[in-house]
């Protein structure tokens, strides 16, 4: 059974529809592989095993009698604990919400309505808002590749899971990398997509808020990339676009970035793996910053800063815009855009504030296009590190990380790489190319211009043959 568990769900759901096994005979492997391997690993938090088993006899029943069935009929899959989930706690990883009810998130509905299983929630950090998973109600997250390392956030569970062979299929969200670097350290595929593509509703908001949340996204993460392109299809209605050949690509190499660091290791396994792609033909040429990088990182802190504010109460506010004054005082005297000033004057910005920061949103994503005028795609680093250690200490301003050189760079550097396709709203797939020295995977990011969602997830399938795809992490195959 660990065999077919580990397959993609395009496999498992070819297997179900062949008869080879039965929708709760599948559930059942992957609840009891869960029970095996999670102990340690911790990806899977909440369970409703019991209405599971029972949607499973129901679609191996309808089954039987010939029925149509949806693309994911009797597929066991779980779902990121951001997700309303009829039945489960959208905790967050935070004990005050766990009584919250709630019916199933947009995405999640989907999802059952093509057939899907979903029988867990899998952690995330508290609030979602870190780059570890790990919170006091549930615990820490572990890499399944060495629980020693991170496997990121805030969908870690997601991607431990998705790794660990508990699941097939996973929904996540990502507003600061938190679909891209948990894939990425985990050896898994993921889709950023573009922002708006995929509905929102379903994750918790402050009472009475019906707004999507700027920023975020809602997208896939699996094994393979045409698992990717199925659950995009499910939950978007995003048709799969032709995959091209790699002599017919024309590729931008974005390594350079002189703000943003990159471990020597991580940079490796990319040039490397540019280095096949050009040999199969592709035009492979080395760009420098698609976008001035200062603006890009001030203008996304400040936009990230006034969602995550957007939740504190009024009096939390109030609280706040008593330090707005030496806030001011601190970026004027030179306090970047990892500071706690900065931070603060985001999340209590002013609507002019806001407006000066979307105004500078929009010039950078004006000049976004010409990035893509002569190319179909950007190649980058999705992390400037492979998974680091666990690091639970202080506060996430406070935080460093090794590099495989000896530096020590800013926890907050992890997200240098991604905030390209977040800011300017640009789709982005994220698969597993090659490991580390230390055997840890590394991931890249395949970034398409606005909208172009199918034609990035086709491209990475290509790209994805030349890399040879998901391995599973040793001891768990």
């Amino acid at each position: 059974m660990d065999e077919i568990l580990l397959s993609d769900a395009t496999d498992q759901l070819a297997a179900l529809r062949g008869g080879k096994i039965g929708a709760r005979e599948l559930l059942e492997a992957a609840l009891a592989r869960t029970d095996r391997l999670d102990l340690h690993i911790n990806a899977v938090v909440a369970r409703d095993a019991e209405r599971a088993l029972a949607e499973a006899d129901a679609i191996d029943a309808a089954r039987a009698r010939g029925e149509t069935l949806g693309a994911l009929a009797g597929l066991p899959m779980t779902v990121k604990d951001i997700f309303d989930v009829e039945g489960l706690p959208a905790s967050l990883g935070m004990k005050g919400l766990l009584a919250r009810t709630a019916h199933d998130a947009e995405a999640v509905a989907r999802v059952r309505k093509a057939g899907a299983v979903v029988w867990g929630q899998t952690n995330v950090p508290a609030g979602s808002s870190d780059l570890q998973t790990f919170n006091k109600l549930y615990g820490v997250t572990r890499n399944p590749w060495d629980q020693d390392r991170t496997s990121g956030g805030s969908s870690g569970g997601s991607a431990a899971a998705v790794a660990a062979g508990f699941t097939a299929l996973e929904i996540g969200a990502d507003i600061g990398g938190s679909l891209r670097i948990p894939a990425s350290y985990c050896g898994v595929a993921c889709h950023k997509p573009t922002w708006g593509l995929v509905s929102q509703r379903g994750i918790p908001a402050p009472p009475g808020y019906v707004a999507d949340y700027d920023l975020m996204v809602v997208g896939p993460m699996a094994r393979s990339v045409r698992d990717l392109q199925l659950l995009q299809t499910v939950l978007a209605g995003t048709a799969p676009a032709p995959i091209p050949a790699p002599r017919d690509l024309r590729v931008g190499l974005w390594l350079d970035e002189p703000s943003f660091p990159l471990d020597p290791a991580v940079r490796t396994v990319i040039e490397a793996f540019a280095a096949r792609l050009d040999g199969e033909g592709a035009v492979v040429e080395p760009i420098g910053s698609p976008v001035p990088a200062g603006p890009m990182i001030e203008a996304y802190m400040t936009l990230l800063a006034a969602v995550l504010g957007g939740a504190y109460s009024p009096a939390v506010h109030g609280i706040l815009d008593l330090f707005r004054a030496p806030a001011k005082i601190a970026k004027a005297c030179g306090a970047g855009p990892f500071s706690w000033a900065h931070g603060l004057l985001g999340s209590t910005a002013r609507h002019h504030e806001w407006l000066a920061a979307n105004e500078a949103r929009a010039r950078i994503k004006a000049g976004i296009a010409s990035v893509f005028e002569h190319r179909a795609i950007v190649l980058a680093p999705v992390a400037p590190t492979a998974a680091p250690a666990h690091n639970h200490a202080g506060m996430q301003l406070s935080r460093k990380i090794s590099t495989s050189d000896g530096r020590r760079i800013r926890y907050l550097d992890q997200i240098d790489w991604i905030v390209l396709a977040t800011l300017c709203d640009l789709p982005a797939t994220v698969i597993p190319i090659g490991s580390a020295p230390d055997g840890l995977p590394v991931g890249l990011q395949i970034i398409g211009p606005p909208g172009a969602d199918a034609a990035t997830l086709a491209t990475a399938s290509a790209l994805e043959v030349l890399a040879g795809g998901y391995r599973a992490p040793p001891g768990l195959g």
